[in-house]
């Protein structure tokens, strides 16, 4: 979707610039956050996908003043809301009122670095041949869709090679809306500056994004 989080290539947010020994977290309710999201996620309800849907969905003006782990705070009460887990009174009296719904799964405080360590694969077996081969010219299609795409705004309709093919993968697109699980290849595309950012792009400039098979077609 066109989102607030889809801010490449947008000027006034000035650059990114880590600090010195920056810490992995400002504040200990960071870690908390962190926690809770790696704890729900296990449960099975959902998918990454639909997870980034839902942070990615928040109105705009919330979106863009939250720091980052109040967006993913905020994307899980979305979650658990959507899916039965809490109550709209229970987030703001902060305890619960019913009895709660019981998961799928329950993700256990000794399982938490195997899990961690093992991941959650998304690659499936391919049922069709890839369309595309490593260094094959490709443009990306032009869309505008309401649903979660991982296809950026600024790199739609536009012209670049393939420099790595990656297997068959879950396709978010769909994956992010509870519809059954589908798969296409993915690929790793590169661009130039000037392609992407016109004649003011630095011509020495690349940038690579992961694409599905359904994002391109042969230039």
């Amino acid at each position: 979707m066109n989102g607030a989080q889809d801010l490449g290539g947008q000027m006034g947010f000035g650059p990114v610039r880590p600090g010195p020994d920056e810490p992995i977290f400002h504040a200990d309710w960071e870690k908390r956050v962190l926690a809770l999201n790696v704890a729900a996620g296990a449960m099975g309800q959902w998918s990454i996908d639909e997870s980034r849907h839902a942070r990615e969905s928040l109105p705009p003006a919330d979106y863009l003043a939250f720091s980052y782990y109040q967006i993913w705070l905020a994307g899980l009460q979305k979650l658990l809301l959507a899916h039965g887990f809490v109550t709209p009174d229970e987030l703001a009296q902060g305890e619960a009122l019913t009895a709660p719904r019981q998961p799928k799964r329950v993700l256990k405080g000794e399982e938490v670095a195997a899990v961690l360590r093992r991941g959650f694969p998304y690659e499936r077996p391919a049922t069709a041949p890839a369309r595309f081969a490593v260094g094959d010219r490709v443009r990306t299609i032009v869309m505008h869709p309401s649903h979660h795409t991982r296809l950026p705004r600024y790199a739609r309709g536009k012209q670049g090679v393939i420099a790595r093919v990656s297997g068959c993968h879950v396709f978010p697109d769909t994956g992010a809306h509870g519809a059954a699980e589908t798969a296409q290849w993915l690929y790793t595309v590169v661009f130039t500056g000037p392609e992407l950012w016109g004649r003011d792009g630095d011509p020495g400039a690349s940038v690579s994004i992961e694409a599905w098979e359904s994002y391109l077609e042969p230039a």
